[in-house]
């Protein structure tokens, strides 16, 4: 029996609200239906701060006071500060501090009631220390809170607050390496999206579920391994608003990969939408569609499953040839082969060999064989998965969702429901931050099912726990160093194997592992010889995937870590070690697919990191009593795209108004990819960036592109912008010679103006036209009546890759072992860098994701395969309070094959971290710690 609805007025945002409320309503959950779009959650646990709103003009996360405690009372969002929040919001913007903008409410909120009571008591003078922990309770996954900071204090000192401490000043960058001065390119520019992004608008896609929409709900299993003996469903489709509840008797046989990946998918085909055995726990088992959560809920509790337990195979260093098979049903199929054989667990296995090892090793004074392990871990961005779905009047069904890769997810719900990808669209709005997770599919094809089988809309939101659970962790990987040198510090010889924990399923696992050696051995191509092993296998723990630097991370840090080690034994700088030893420019990099390396700064990167830090000047550690503080350095390599693989299209249009509007399919998910096209295309058209307009994708119209994955948004689609560009305005001086009746090469565009070239003549023959005019012109019949238009796509033979060294400066405590990292200077070679702002904020974030994963962040699991880190309490996130500074500065080369000479910078930023902080704790404690996270235990005392 439903409880007696109880009656509640308040005061929202200045407006008188008298509304009827479940007796157990949370205030986060009626001002969601009071279209209060700016309060958010992220966790469920009281510790993300995104549902930060006012009561009585004190902050309170909503998500903690039940709605009947504000009878009465005033409670102000962001919706109702949009005057006050204008100054903070314009400084975040200049910083490109929003980001994905998910989490920029709630921060706003918390700000802004610091600001205010700062100013009542005019003696309060604002600390670094005071603001971090104030602010510590407001995550962020994208930043690295620095650029926030920044934005912070300038919005604070605009307002008359005292703040008691300076932000470091930013390293002077040249952001082009030729010295040319462009307009519009290499200069901040905020993020086209920002002020819908720092006002909290309805942007997201859980602003903007159909009315009626059916709730998708997950049965999931309470085990790791087992058998569906069977499924009762009788009792659950009693409950009263329940429309359907889905087994795996009822949906399609087919086999399918939810791997965001371009074709051929290197993925294997491993999994239906539900089957009746069970790989990991918390798989779902069935599928609940009803009118309302709480039917949903009610339904999920008396689904009666009957499973046969099974014992789980949870190690995989012991998943080989183990007599638990994970997958046994003898469909798994590759679109091509890898050295797959899935009865042995054995997702992929393959060799790349350079020159002769065996004597390169033998020739070696020094040889040692190290082995290293990097643990699962999260991705956690700030919106959980979550998507809906609809039909047209064709009967074609449209999902709408946060997802990375649009056209890859329009693939993998036509293949799981076993229809014609035509009959499937996919729209994506604005992204709460994804970093490799949403270039996996997750709820969209169960919203795309529900809605087949109903004929009605359907929304599924994942819980925390459900996204860290049911979504996909960066691989584990156990990775095996013999590394050979000179004792001179002269590396000879390198074997890499890395065995990876592909986790129930094989998304991503044939290409993640092949990056931990591909883009960590080519930094070191003066090598006599190399060779790259590598397994990854299947186990029943959660699936692996695809996260920020992609296999890249982990392997770096065990060959960064092996040359860390080398350094040591010789007793030699591990600077200039790798000065010695690393990659130069006009180089052939043997291990990385024989390419010849156009640009590189790497020696220049880590001379500005050492520089910034003061590495000459300071001991690679120095006791300061009951501390002991350390220097530790990395370098790191990635890529710019899929080789010869991914594909970007764009298409540009001359509106009317003079305005240029661009279609794309690639994916802004925070990190500003639509400015940057409309940057790139300013430049190359001469007009300002503010006259374009870059469309959101929709699949059914937007020109097709691999989605936001391998760092391909700025040097694949930004080449296709372009050239789109360029191509739009052969066409308008092409259009004004037909008008004009002359020459093409007689009318000059100089982005505002078109005209003969000659101007004193255009001017007196009034062929002298604002570009707005021109454009009206070309929609009507005096001009031919056609719009200009064009079109570009770009697919490159070749992935150039960025780098970036990386200095890590911590403080570690001699009685407990505690590892605080105090400095991190950087610096970054991304070929031109188009928006300094923007690519700064994808360092700097990239780098506290990269410390984050070294010291605190791992996925566990119990004897069972039971989750142990299902949520924000028990998976530890970075805050405020755990990153110390990071700076960072750019070293630009010139990449001869990318827009305006860049490359990509969105992968390489998280990489260096890991080896860095954890030779620098090794130069604090003598131990050198070979397993992540570094645990003050395992700093203290050892592994």
């Amino acid at each position: 029996m439903a409880a007696k609805l109880i009656d509640l007025s308040f005061t929202l945002n200045a407006r008188k609200v008298k509304v009827q409320i479940a007796p157990d309503t949370m205030l986060f959950a009626l001002l969601r239906e009071q279209g209060c779009a700016s309060v958010r959650c992220a966790c469920e646990t009281t510790n993300c701060g995104l549902c930060t709103v006012w009561l009585d003009g004190d902050p309170v996360l909503s998500c903690s006071v039940p709605a009947a405690r504000v009878e009465g009372r005033s409670i102000t969002t962001l919706e109702g500060l949009k005057a006050e929040s204008e100054a903070l919001a314009r400084a975040m913007a200049a910083e490109g501090a929003e980001q994905c903008g998910f989490c920029a409410p709630g921060l706003i909120m918390n700000v802004l009631a610091l600001a205010r009571a700062a100013k009542e008591d005019a003696s309060l003078v604002v600390t670094r220390e005071e603001l971090s922990r104030q602010l510590a309770g407001n995550l962020c996954r994208c930043s690295g809170y620095e650029s926030q900071l920044r934005a912070i204090v300038r919005f604070l000192n605009e307002s008359g607050v005292q703040v008691g401490f300076e932000m470091p000043e930013l390293p002077v960058n040249n952001t082009s390496y030729d010295g040319v001065t462009y307009k519009q390119i290499t200069h901040k520019q905020p993020k086209k999206d920002s002020k819908a992004l720092l006002e909290g608008r309805p942007v997201y896609t859980g602003d903007m579920v159909p009315a009626g929409a059916l709730i998708v709900k997950l049965k999931r299993s309470p085990y790791a391994r087992a058998k569906i003996r069977s499924i009762d469903t009788s009792r659950a489709l009693k409950v009263p608003g329940v429309v359907g509840v889905y087994t795996y008797e009822d949906v399609p046989k087919r086999r399918f990969t939810i791997a965001g990946q371009s074709y051929p998918q290197p993925s294997p085909y491993d999994r239906l939408i539900l089957e009746n055995l069970v790989r990991y726990q918390n798989e779902e088992v069935a599928i609940v569609a009803a009118e309302t959560e709480e039917a949903a809920d009610k339904a999920l509790k008396l689904i009666k499953v009957d499973y046969e337990v099974l014992e789980p195979l949870l190690d995989f260093t012991q998943a080989l040839d183990n007599d638990i098979v994970v997958h046994p049903e003898g469909d798994v199929t590759f679109m091509f082969p890898q050295g797959g054989d899935v009865p042995r667990n054995l997702v992929c296995s393959g060799t790349s060999d350079y020159g002769d090892l065996d004597e390169a090793f033998a020739q070696s004074d020094i040889v040692f064989e190290r082995t290293y392990t990097s643990q699962a871990t999260q991705t956690a961005p700030m919106e959980t998965f979550r998507a809906f779905a609809t039909t047209d009047a064709f009967g074609r069904i449209s999902v709408t969702t946060s997802t990375q890769v649009p056209f890859h997810v329009r693939r993998m719900v036509a293949q799981s429901l076993d229809i014609p990808q035509s009959q499937v669209q996919v729209i994506k709005p604005r992204i709460g931050g994804g970093f490799g997770s949403k270039q996996t599919g997750c709820c969209e094809i169960f919203v795309a099912f529900v809605t087949q089988q109903t004929g009605r809309p359907s929304y599924c939101c994942y819980t925390r726990e459900e996204t860290i659970t049911a979504g996909n962790s960066r691989h584990q990987m156990q990775m095996t160093v013999k590394l050979g040198a000179m004792n001179d510090g002269t590396i000879t010889a390198i074997d890499l194997h890395t065995l990876s924990n592909a986790g129930a399923y094989g998304e991503h696992a044939t290409t993640t592992i092949g990056l931990s050696g591909h883009k960590s051995l080519p930094i070191y191509n003066h090598v006599k010889a190399s060779r790259f092993r590598w397994d990854a296998v299947y186990t029943n723990t959660n699936r692996g995937g695809a996260y920020r630097g992609y296999g890249a991370t982990q392997g770096q840090f065990a060959v960064e870590s092996a040359v860390n080690e080398l350094a040591d034994m010789l007793h030699m700088d591990p600077a200039d070690l790798r000065l010695k030893n690393m990659v130069h420019e006009g180089e052939i990099m043997p291990q990385y697919y024989n390419e010849k390396l156009n640009a590189c700064a790497l020696d220049r990167c880590l001379l500005r990191a050492m520089d910034m830090i003061g590495w000459r000047d300071k001991p690679l550690a120095v006791d300061l009593g009951d501390r002991v503080r350390a220097l530790g350095c990395a370098l790191t390599m990635q890529g710019s795209g899929i080789s010869n693989v991914d594909i970007a299209g764009i298409d540009m249009r001359l509106e009317e108004d003079g305005f240029i509007t661009i279609g794309t399919g690639a994916t802004d998910n925070g990190m500003g990819v639509d400015t940057i096209l409309a940057q790139i295309a300013a430049e190359e058209l001469g007009v300002e960036s503010s006259l374009i307009v870059v469309r959101g994708v929709d699949t059914d119209v937007s020109p097709f592109d691999a989605g936001s994955y391998a760092s391909s948004g700025t040097y694949v689609t930004g080449l296709a912008a372009k050239n789109a560009a360029a191509e739009l305005r052969e066409k308008i001086c092409a259009k004004a010679a037909q008008m004009w009746d002359v020459d093409a090469a007689d009318v000059a565009f100089d982005g505002q103006y078109v005209r003969l070239s000659d101007e004193r003549a255009a001017r007196e023959r009034g062929r002298y036209l604002t570009l707005r005019d021109f454009a009206n012109l070309c929609v009507k019949n005096i001009a031919g009546g056609d719009a200009l238009t064009s079109h570009a796509s770009a697919c490159l033979p070749v992935s150039p890759p960025p780098f970036m060294a990386g200095i890590a400066e911590v403080e570690v405590d001699k009685a407990t072992g505690k590892v605080t990292v105090v400095d991190y200077a950087a610096a970054v070679d991304c070929g031109t860098v188009i928006n300094e702002a923007l690519a700064r904020v994808q360092a700097e974030g990239g780098i506290a994701q990269g410390i984050g994963h070294a010291l605190y962040e791992i996925v566990e699991h119990d004897d069972r395969g039971r989750l142990r880190t299902g949520n924000f309490m028990s998976y530890k996130l970075p805050t405020r309070l755990d990153i110390g500074s990071i700076r960072v500065a750019f070293e630009p080369s010139y990449e001869p094959t990318g827009p305006f000479g860049a490359k990509s910078i969105g992968e390489v930023v998280i990489n260096t971290p890991l080896a860095a902080v954890a030779s620098a704790v090794a130069h604090a404690t003598g131990h050198q710690v070979r397993s992540l996270p570094i645990t003050p235990e395992k700093a203290l005392l050892g592994e």
